[in-house]
């Protein structure tokens, strides 16, 4: 039987009404496999906070993308960024990255089969021909390396059969939503077999521009994969994959949510319309290829080899006014090229299990973008009559190598012992560009707006413009032990580190700030974790939970000033942030009658600001002195300190085959947006879904009907807020859809 999922309240309604966990017939749940040490083994028996879902789970819970596994996930955000449909914002126990400017790293890792996906930009990913999802929770440094200072989310697609397949899904929906995904493979000789997956996805918009009519948060996406696999022997595995992703959706714009100070524009009625001046164009493309390579030397020794390559562009429009005036408008584009290696040598003994590599990456991040600031017209009149464009624009090469080992060696039948390691080392140049010009659009974004002047003029010297280089080195432990009770209960802990790599601020002003120049060092995040898993009456629940505290120092503190004296804004990136981070995770799964089950998972998350150094204004003009704001900052970002959601499901015997309903309630506390407390600040957001899945008896074909928000909760999830402008974006509204699949 499939795992199937629940209300959080449910488990206690019912046995208040006298349900019980005495059937004669209850089936235990399955065993879910996930590789979060980087080989297989079954999710109770990983010393890990980790929360894994099949291809069935994601059906039945109606999971079309990464964004929508946060609901299901403790202490997870997991949601799309602010001006494309395709970038994402992650966060996992309070760490994280909300601005997707090229050169900053993220601090969840997001993975493809193993292999790293650096830039957030293509990486909300819908989900089409994958096997499993799987949400690490806590530093993984030692095995994923640098930039997982929070964790991981792990997308494994589906390896081949040989056999020969055609499958057929489509789906329907609220919005005028059109999904087509063609998916196939064959095996063409004994030992080799091709596969490919297409996608579409296409829906209208939640909203509109109202004075042009061009929609506003529509969906416009094709994606593709193709994988060849080789098995020449039993002890050799090669794949050869390919995969593309091009979003044309429109660039979405914000909702200005009070009245702009610069003309008569007051916030629209639909949170999802806008009357911005800038065009919808908007492309982001991502692609990439792998070879993985895996020999079986002997029955314990296995080598691993993972060669692979990713790209993205990145064209975009983003208005921070959204008023049908340049007062603030930011033509953007980014450039992503990314190699990678890693070589693995896993040895399994009857005592001990080691996993050990050398990894290397090789990425190039650029990008520019223009700060149209026609609001200076109003600001300083006399000085910018025209207005004023403030260009930024800059390169960042990174090179990083490093060795790992993992050992996990059993000390008695009973306990269990794991040291891990990993050594790295960043290497990381930049050149860095930020000047003025009169007018609208400097000369990289001039041509692209019909009526610019062909050759701006700058206004005065460049802000910033210099080339440097530095290096870190860093090394990520971990060390925990596990004591295995019986058959079913383990509980373990874990001391765990990482780290997010340093670099340069794209946007710094070296004029005001000329420390800028120097870059900023990486952050670090220290873990203890305490946790249990344990299934309990026959299997029939499945009960893991987790508590943890986290010392997260050298935080890269992001400061932005708009400084009418230079034009624009006055960026820097310092380490001066340090912070205390605790909480506890709970996932509860029970198989409640052979009928019926439920699904718990509660987070909690008390994250506390230590220090946070910056730069405020002193007594006198123009004076700024260096202050600790941690009470002022109050929270982190995007780091709820609640987050809950319980399903039941129900499945029967239908036509051959079983139909299963599930509904479920989610719920995230207060999020806070920015770093600093801001107007974009968010309640707390309640989510109703509810569905129901049919697979027919053979498996050749089934059938989904998903409701989400259904009841129509109304939640910002991003936004800017700057020179007295504050536009929001948000959540979708309620959507229905219908969606199927049939196998030939």
């Amino acid at each position: 039987m499939r795992v199937i999922k629940f209300h959080p309240l449910a488990a206690g309604v019912m046995l208040a009404c006298g349900a019980t966990f005495t059937h004669a017939q209850q089936p235990a749940l399955e065993e879910v496999t996930v590789t979060a040490q980087k080989r297989e083994q079954s999710l109770q028996e990983v010393p890990v906070a980790v929360t894994a879902f099949s291809e069935d789970a994601l059906v039945e819970n109606g999971v079309a993308d990464l964004t929508d596994v946060q609901k299901l996930t403790p202490n997870t955000t997991l949601q799309v960024s602010r001006g494309t449909n395709s970038t994402l914002t992650a966060y996992i126990r309070g760490i994280g990255q909300q601005d997707p400017l090229w050169g900053f790293e993220p601090g969840v890792g997001i993975y493809v089969d193993d292999v790293y996906v650096a830039r957030p930009q293509g990486a909300v990913m819908d989900v089409f021909d994958v096997e499993r999802i799987e949400v690490l929770r806590g530093p993984q440094g030692t095995l994923y390396g640098k930039n997982t200072i929070g964790g991981a989310v792990k997308y494994v697609t589906k390896k081949l059969t040989g056999d020969t397949e055609f499958r057929v899904r489509g789906g329907i929906g609220s919005y005028n939503q059109r999904d087509l995904v063609l998916s196939g493979q064959t095996g063409l000789s004994d030992t080799a077999a091709v596969g490919f997956a297409v996608a579409s996805y296409q829906r209208d918009g939640y909203g509109e521009n109202i004075l042009t009519g061009a929609e506003n948060y529509n969906k416009d996406i094709l994606s593709g994969r193709v994988s060849l696999e080789f098995n020449p022997s039993e002890d050799l595995f090669i794949r050869l994959a390919a995969d593309t992703t091009q979003d044309d959706s429109n660039a979405r714009f914000g909702h200005l949510m009070f009245d702009t100070p610069y003309g008569p524009e007051t916030p629209l009625d639909n949170v999802y319309d806008h009357r911005s001046n800038m065009s919808p164009d908007n492309s982001v493309e991502s692609s990439g290829m792998s070879l993985t390579a895996e020999w079986q030397l002997s029955d314990s020794v296995t080598v691993k080899s993972i060669t692979a390559s990713r790209s993205g562009q990145t064209e975009t429009n983003i208005d921070f006014d959204s008023t049908n005036r340049p007062d603030f408008d930011v033509p953007a584009y980014y450039d992503d090229e990314q190699f990678t290696q890693e070589f693995q040598l896993n040895w399994d003994a009857d005592n001990f299990s080691l996993v050990s590599g050398l990894y290397y990456y090789d990425g190039t991040a650029a990008g520019s973008f223009d700060a149209v600031l026609d609001i200076y017209k109003y600001i300083l009149p006399t000085i910018f009559p025209n207005g004023l464009t403030q260009n930024v624009g800059g390169t960042v090469d990174t090179q990083s190598m490093a060795v790992y080992a993992n050992l996990d060696y059993a000390l008695t039948e009973k306990l269990g012992l794991i040291l891990g390691g990993r050594y790295t080392r960043d290497e990381k140049s930049a050149d860095v560009f930020k000047a003025n010009y009169s007018g609208l659009y400097s000369p990289i974004f001039a041509d692209r707006y019909a009526g610019t002047p062909a050759a701006p003029e700058t206004f005065g010297p460049p802000l910033t413009d210099y080339s440097n280089s530095d290096e870190w080195g860093q090394f990520s432990p971990k060390v925990g032990l596990n004591y295995q009770f019986d058959d079913d209960t383990m509980v373990y802990g874990s001391f765990s580190s990482g780290f997010k790599s340093g670099g340069f601020d794209m946007r710094g002003d070296a004029s005001v700030n000329p420390e800028t120049e120097q870059g900023y060092d990486p952050e670090t995040a220290n873990t203890f974790e305490l946790g249990i898993k344990t299934q309990l009456l026959d299997d029939r629940i499945r009960l893991n939970a987790a508590a943890f505290s986290t010392d997260y120092e050298d935080m890269q503190v992001t400061v932005q000033d708009f400084s009418p004296s230079t034009g624009g804004f006055a960026s820097s990136v310092v380490n001066a942030g340090e912070s205390e981070i605790s909480g506890l995770e709970l996932e509860m799964l029970a198989s409640i009658t052979d009928r019926l089950t439920a699904n718990v998972v509660l987070g909690y998350t008390d994250a506390e600001y230590i220090e946070v150094l910056t730069k405020v204004p002193g007594e006198n003009p123009g004076e700024f002195v260096v202050a600790n704001v941690a009470d002022d900052w109050a929270n982190l970002q995007y780091s709820p300190s609640k987050t809950a959601m319980g399903q039941l499901s129900y499945s029967m015997d239908m036509l051959d085959g079983e139909l299963v309903l599930n509904s479920s309630v989610s719920y995230r506390s207060e999020i806070q947006i920015y770093a600093a407390p801001s107007a974009l600040d968010v309640g707390s957001v309640t989510l109703v879904d509810a569905g129901a899945t049919y697979f027919s008896g053979g498996g050749d074909w089934q059938l989904s009907l998903q409701g989400k928000n259904l009841n129509d909760e109304v939640y910002r999830n991003a936004g800017y807020n700057a020179a007295g402008l504050t536009t929001g974006y948000y959540g979708a509204p309620r959507t229905i859809a219908l969606t199927g699949s049939y196998n030939f």
